[in-house]
């Protein structure tokens, strides 16, 4: 099966579309005001009233309040919710929108635990562990602790990028890939050409 792939991070509408062009499956929004890739309702609607149809929209939050979550539901079309922060399944159901729940990888993570604990995600997140930073580190995690048998439930992120993509989806074979640094000329601004070499790694491991 072909694997998905969401670019994360997406700040303005040209690179929105340059994403989709060059073939990701998925965009993602970031509503976390600290983060460098955030943006308000006002920007979000504005790139979602350009995508073309059958592009799957994922608006990220972190510990966000459920009124908070609902000003963006009610203002921008959003397909899917990333729950990044330490959310609870509680906080992260009643939203009606399906979701995926983050997990930052250390090493006494016990993913057949969490994926239990979070069943009723549509899939898991796994991204690398930094104190202090709920994501975006840029860094890779070790992929040999993800168990096989979890893979077609799997989003795998953190520190991916053209160089490293396809080794990860030939070791990991997650259901799909995210990729938000790896793919930009600085924070929050893409660089077309490294989502068309990202896309690319992703072919070479999908052959």
């Amino acid at each position: 099966m072909r694997t998905r792939v969401k670019i994360c991070g997406i700040t303005r509408e040209q690179d929105a579309l340059d994403a989709i062009r060059l073939g990701a499956d998925a965009i993602g929004l970031v509503f976390y005001p600290p983060s460098p890739r955030a943006v308000t309702i006002t920007q979000a609607a504005a790139i979602v009233r350009r995508l073309p149809p059958f592009i799957t929209v994922v608006a990220l939050f972190v510990d966000a309040s459920r009124e908070g979550i609902a000003a963006v539901l009610n203002q921008v079309s959003i397909d899917l919710i990333q729950f990044h922060g330490n959310e609870t399944p509680d906080d992260c159901s009643g939203h009606g929108r399906p979701w995926i729940k983050a997990v930052r990888m250390r090493e006494d993570t016990r993913l057949h635990a969490i994926e239990k604990r979070y069943a009723d995600a549509s899939a898991l997140l796994l991204d690398a562990y930094q104190p202090g930073r709920p994501g975006g580190t840029g860094a890779t995690f070790d992929w040999s602790a993800i168990p096989a048998e979890l893979a077609p439930r799997i989003v795998l992120a953190g520190g991916l990028s053209a160089e490293n993509i396809a080794a990860a989806i030939q070791q990991v074979n997650p259901y799909a890939v995210d990729v938000s640094g790896g793919v930009e000329q600085q924070q929050g601004i893409k660089d077309a050409d490294k989502i068309a070499a990202f896309m690319c790694g992703v072919e070479r491991a999908n052959q």
